[in-house]
């Protein structure tokens, strides 16, 4: 059995019985039943991913896998790709956009150089660079499967690694100019939609611009025919290593019972990789926001995910993600320290019939 079977064959659903001891608690704290609603629902989820009703974050971490993509070179993107290596640098120096956000959440950016096109440095960066950026996948294949996987493994490692340091819910996040179009790529293929259906306009693109990624993005399905039924092979044709390594974030989380935030489209699209390599990682998965991106919605609907937000959000990095950590550690207050109807000796709410 290879490391990613093995993997895979660690993770086990989510405990139903920690669930329903978990919704008697909040049946129970003194307030109207359900009256958090979502933010019920998602505690209660977390402590079927933990295995038991006593609930704690620990340490919160925001995974950024960074990498370039080949298919920058058929103009599917505003900026150039050496931006992914000047905001890897930020990211590593805590002056990236999340890494602001993540201060006033009290999370920790941690960036990981997974695949960018040229060496990148800096106090806080993994480096785990597993090839310098993917091949144009209009020309073929975008990596090899063995690359992929190792990707993925990169991924579930760091989670291993971060658990045992006591880190107890991770956001992921990503970096890498002309991953919208990977990300379409993959969503197109796995969901069997057109790609006029699942692509946006990225970080800005013209209508011209947005035409030239839909035509990328058929022209690389048909160079390549991915097959659908194999979820390695989508990945390793028409996938990033971000996206590689993002997925293996959420397959190790569900390993180490970690709660693992999705973060918006491109996160999702890594989601549905791991969901589909192993649906069971599924269940340890919550989800954050709808990105403006059209497929957004698609996507968590695949995977079941509710998202807290609806804010119109379109920057990457995680920080749709990390912008739900305060709401999870409010209702986790409530859920812990509030009194309960017995210790205020009000009469209990009743369910309606």
């Amino acid at each position: 059995m290879n490391e990613l079977e093995q993997l895979i064959g660690r993770i086990a659903p989510a405990d139903q019985g920690a669930m329903e001891a978990a919704r008697r608690r909040w049946d129970a704290v003194a307030k109207p039943l359900g009256s958090l609603g979502l933010l019920e629902d998602e505690i209660v989820w977390v402590a079927g991913m933990l295995g038991r009703p006593e609930v704690d974050f620990g340490r919160k971490a925001v995974i950024a896998m960074c990498a370039d993509n080949g298919v920058v070179a058929e103009g599917v993107t505003q900026t150039g790709q050496e931006v992914t290596a000047i905001v890897t640098e930020n990211m590593a120096s805590g002056r990236s956009s999340v890494c602001r956000m993540a201060r006033v959440a009290g999370a920790e950016v941690i960036p990981v150089d997974v695949g960018v096109a040229r060496p990148v440095t800096g106090e806080g960066l993994i480096q785990a660079n597993i090839r310098r950026g993917t091949a144009n996948m209009t020309q073929g294949p975008a990596m090899t499967r063995e690359e992929a996987v190792e990707a993925i493994l990169t991924g579930a490692r760091l989670v291993e690694r971060l658990h045992g340091e006591g880190y107890g819910l991770i956001a992921t996040g990503e970096m890498g100019i002309g991953n919208t179009t990977t990300s379409s790529a993959v969503a197109s293929v796995l969901l069997g939609r057109p790609p006029v259906e699942m692509t946006g306009r990225g970080a800005g693109l013209s209508t011209e611009g947005l035409r030239r990624k839909i035509r990328a993005i058929e022209r690389a399905v048909e160079v390549n025919r991915p097959d659908p039924a194999d979820v390695l092979d989508v990945l390793h044709k028409v996938g990033g290593l971000d996206l590689a390594g993002l997925a293996g974030v959420y397959l190790g989380g569900a390993a180490c019972r970690v709660p693992v935030l999705v973060d918006g489209f491109i996160s999702s699209a890594a989601a549905l990789v791991a969901a589909r390599l192993c649906p069971a990682a599924r269940d340890y998965m919550l989800g954050s926001h709808a990105s403006e991106e059209p497929a957004s919605r698609l996507m968590l609907e695949e995977l079941g995910l509710r998202p807290f937000l609806y804010a119109g959000m379109r920057l990457g990095e995680g920080t749709g993600a990390v912008a739900v950590m305060p709401l999870l550690d409010m209702a986790l207050a409530v859920y812990r320290e509030m009194p309960t109807f017995e210790d205020t000796s009000i009469e209990a709410y009743q369910p309606l019939s």
